[in-house]
């Protein structure tokens, strides 16, 4: 199989091969076909190629023209000259043909990888980066701005070129007159008063709108050279669409987890006035836990789940009976069988909330369950306990040791921390009792220089 270029090639030397042969032999219509053929072959090798194939016809021709007995008659000269500017009107179609297909590959490259970088962003700064490095890849222009407001001021949020050297910097009015910063025409030109004139002699803001019509900031582009024209700008727009619509749609995924975070939390509120005797324990589990596993180094999203979890880990109290969830004295087997349905109850009443994690279920399920496998409802053992439930329990053990209860009084914080300590491996996993002894050991440090 001959490949394309070997081709071309072969093309190129026959082309050639066939001008020098017309030449000597003074045929015009096979000189003018040989310097089409060359003209469209050397139309793909760049720019230098198509100009050199363009002049080697009046060469060709010239030469023709110093054969001995040759005489140029007009319709000759002028046939010629038709040619040489069919010749001059190809290449120069071709060199734009040529840079349109550039444009568009590097184009649909940059939006493919970008696309890609965009849809792995976790958060809005790697949206924003990744939506500028996209007009980068393009090399629209060698200085580039993206600028949105944090509480009313304008702040470079991601940059390159001269611009990145201001990354994160607010943008003030560089007088001190009225106008209002946040007007968007003011904004862009003091951005662009950040770089020197020789650096912004062109330059082109593009606003960016979420699908709700909602501005979230602007792109500002520089160049010394060139003006923008139509189809770049037309590009530029496009991409900031698709910028707008990934931040508007990451911003709809925060509200809606605000909003879940905010429902489960005011649910946890609740579960404390249906069990008047734990006031202010799930605020104090859910810090004192998520403080942990931050420690620990869990991701944002296991952090989540864990907090979630603590929201919740007594849902299943609401199904237990007064009599027997606030009884003053020792609880019979009866009763003790009843309270230790709370778990499972809570993690059935949760089944139809399918935005909650497995991780927050297990918490919910299993955060009575015991290192050493004595512990309800399942009697799971060491690593088979889920591990937001493992952190969980030691958290749920110590504030329920230091709080006042209908069954006993308060114990003291240091009394608390050797029960801890003594039921590590038997309880408790002992991995994050040691975790948990540090945090609060820190925790006293920090009260004693207070």
């Amino acid at each position: 199989m001959i490949h394309k270029p070997t081709l071309s090639s072969l093309g190129l030397v026959l082309g050639l091969g066939a001008l020098a042969y017309a030449a000597v032999t003074g045929q015009p219509g096979l000189l003018a076909g040989a310097a089409v053929l060359l003209n469209v072959l050397a139309g793909s090798r760049g720019e230098g190629w198509r100009w050199a194939a363009l002049a080697a016809y009046p060469v060709a021709f010239g030469a023709s023209m110093l054969r001995p007995g040759a005489v140029l008659h007009l319709p000759e000269l002028i046939g010629a000259l038709l040619v040489l500017g069919a010749l001059g009107v190809l290449t120069v179609q071709g060199g734009a043909t040529v840079r349109e297909l550039a444009w568009r590959r590097k184009t649909f490259q940059a939006l493919q990888t970008g696309s890609e970088q965009l849809a792995e962003a976790r958060d809005a700064a790697a949206i924003i980066r990744a939506g500028v490095g996209i007009l980068d890849r393009l090399e629209v222009a060698p200085h580039l701005a993206f600028v949105a407001y944090r509480q009313g001021t304008p702040y470079l949020l991601a940059a390159r070129g001269a611009f990145a050297q201001h990354l994160e910097r607010p943008i003030q009015p560089s007088d001190d007159d009225s106008r209002s910063v946040q007007a968007d025409h003011w904004v862009a030109e003091e951005v662009l008063a950040l770089l020197s004139r020789e650096e912004r002699p062109h330059h082109h803001v593009v606003p960016v709108y979420d699908a709700a019509q909602r501005h979230l900031g602007m792109l500002i582009l520089a160049r010394p050279s060139r003006a923008f024209g139509g189809e770049e700008a037309a590009v530029v727009a496009s991409f900031a669409r698709l910028l707008g619509a990934q931040l508007g749609q990451w911003q709809a995924i925060r509200d809606l987890r605000e909003a879940n975070d905010v429902t489960l939390r005011s649910l946890g509120a609740a579960l404390e006035r249906r069990d008047d005797d734990t006031g202010g324990h799930t605020l104090r589990v859910v810090g004192a836990s998520v403080r942990l596993a931050q420690r620990l180094g869990w991701d944002e999203d296991r952090v989540k789940a864990l907090r979630w979890g603590a929201y919740l880990h007594d849902l299943g109290k609401l199904a237990i009976p007064d009599r027997v969830l606030h009884k003053c004295g020792p609880l019979d087997p009866e009763e003790r069988r009843i309270i230790q349905r709370h778990p499972v109850i809570g993690y059935d009443l949760l089944q139809d909330l399918h935005f909650l994690p497995a991780e927050t279920l297990d918490l919910v399920r299993c955060h009575h369950e015991r290192w050493d496998g004595s512990g309800y409802p399942a009697g799971l053992r060491g690593q088979d306990i889920p591990e937001t439930a493992r952190l969980f329990a030691i958290v749920d053990v110590y504030d329920a040791l230091t709080s006042t209860r209908p069954y006993k009084a308060a114990w003291t914080h240091e009394r608390a921390l050797d029960e801890i300590r003594w039921q590590s491996g038997r309880q408790f996993d002992p991995r994050y009792v040691d975790a948990f002894l540090r945090l609060m050991a820190e925790q006293d440090d920090v009260r004693l220089v207070s």
